[in-house]
């Protein structure tokens, strides 16, 4: 069994570090502009310009039963749908506001049809909320707001009560948790309460005392115990969420140092939203050893998708999430129910090791391949019991520190690999150990 002992969490995070792979689907008005999910701020667009969007709404080839085959195609074992973004535009059917996608030309309840479809194909299912809300006439204009730069921000500010906002938060959140049945995990998004330096107090950020974070996350828990949340909010819950980057290690809380429940969201090119001009899309190496890197070091990779404003995926993402289709159709045993490999297992140059929970095979991912027809490990020939390539289940013979090449250790592990790279973008080696 892994030795690695991670931060109790309240919620059921035993489901959570097994599957290890999701889908982030990050749709909304902004999608029909096709230039960033943060345009509206980026660009200032006041709310009657913005209004067209919402006015024409109509997503006609948006299918939650497609997007929830591609992502189980793709070997995603979870989701999590933006159920309302900064914007502040619902994708659900809320009593507590006119905002919402069954009040445009599409008139459907997205969050109500993707949370059916991902369940009936067993996949586990996620709800993002937004913090922010640049629509909600309550919440106080801030540095990040569309209307920043009004010049009577202030005098508008006076007139907002972020209390009545902060329960405006606490209502969707309950309907989210009672109307849609079993939501697997909350991904609230996100805590700024370090403000930049220059900027006047009345465009101050906001942190967990605006949000009122604890009755929030009270709210959440008192409807679905078991939820899984995020930390977001500036409380630490249940998984810490790093955004765009690798960690160099397994995440520790920075106080107690404790390992943690960690998740990376991750884009296939540089936005979260549709951007239909941007040609910033990683290669398929890199998509697979963002996912290996990812559970090597005790994590989740949960990698987004953002439709387009018809609602479907473009041939861009289709095309990425084939990537991971191919991949994890042969290698997911070196994925699903794996975490960061024990100590003593050291991994080679240009590898990342995997360990599967009950500690009896160990995954080395090769992102170089051999230049020589001999792949040497260092001090665990006494520990293996069988080799093979995982993609087509072919042996792979092994001597204990016999080389001809170069000298080695007594103990080390030597085996013959093929002179040829196999046809698999990152070739993975299964250890069965003793």
């Amino acid at each position: 069994m892994s030795s690695y002992v991670t931060k109790k969490t309240q919620g059921d995070t035993a489901w959570f570090t097994r599957d290890r792979f999701g889908m982030f689907i990050h749709f909304g008005l902004y999608s029909m502009a096709a230039r960033h999910e943060w345009f509206k701020t980026n660009e200032k667009v006041p709310e009657t310009k913005y209004d067209v969007y919402f006015d024409l709404f109509d997503p006609d080839l948006f299918d939650a039963k497609e997007w929830a085959r591609r992502a189980k195609a793709a070997g995603m074992k979870y989701a999590v749908l933006t159920a309302k973004h900064h914007e502040g535009f619902c994708l659900f059917d809320s009593r507590y506001t006119d905002y919402k996608s069954t009040n445009t030309p599409f008139g459907r309840d997205i969050v109500k049809e993707y949370a059916e479809a991902f369940r009936a194909e067993g996949l586990r299912v996620g709800l993002y909320y937004s913090l922010i809300d640049w629509h909600h006439p309550q919440f106080p204009i801030d540095h990040l707001h569309p209307r920043r730069d009004d010049a009577d921000a202030k005098e508008q500010n006076e007139k907002r009560d972020m209390r009545v906002y902060a329960q405006y938060m606490r209502d969707q959140v309950r309907e989210l948790l009672t109307n849609y049945g079993k939501i697997d995990i909350l991904w609230f998004d996100f805590s700024y309460s370090h403000t930049p330096e220059g900027v006047p107090d009345y465009l101050r950020g906001k942190g967990k005392d605006d949000w009122e974070a604890e009755k929030l996350i009270e709210t959440a828990r008192s409807i679905q115990p078991d939820i899984v949340i995020d930390n977001r909010t500036e409380i630490d819950q249940d998984i810490w969420t790093p955004e765009q980057y690798q960690p160099e290690d397994w995440v520790r809380h920075p106080e107690t140092g404790e390992l943690v429940v960690w998740e990376t969201c991750q884009t296939f090119s540089g936005s979260w939203g549709y951007y239909r001009d941007e040609m910033t899309w990683k290669s398929p190496e890199i998509l697979i050893r963002l996912l290996v890197d990812t559970v090597s070091k005790g994590g989740n990779l949960l990698m987004n998708v953002g439709p387009t404003g018809r609602g479907n995926f473009d041939k861009r993402a289709e095309n990425a999430l084939r990537v991971y289709e191919e991949w994890m159709r042969l290698n997911s045993r070196s994925i699903y129910a794996c975490t960061k490999a024990e100590p003593e297992f050291v991994s080679p140059r240009d590898c990342r090791l995997t360990q599967s929970a009950d500690g009896k095979k160990l995954y080395v991912h090769l992102f170089s391949y051999p230049s020589f027809p001999f792949f040497v490990m260092q001090g665990i020939a006494d520990k293996v019991r069988y080799a093979q390539f995982l993609h087509d289940g072919s042996e792979l013979l092994f001597t204990a520190g016999k080389c001809p090449w170069f000298d080695v250790g007594l103990n080390d592990l030597v085996l013959s690999v093929p002179p040829v790279k196999p046809d698999v973008v990152v070739p993975v080696i299964e250890l069965f150990l003793k």
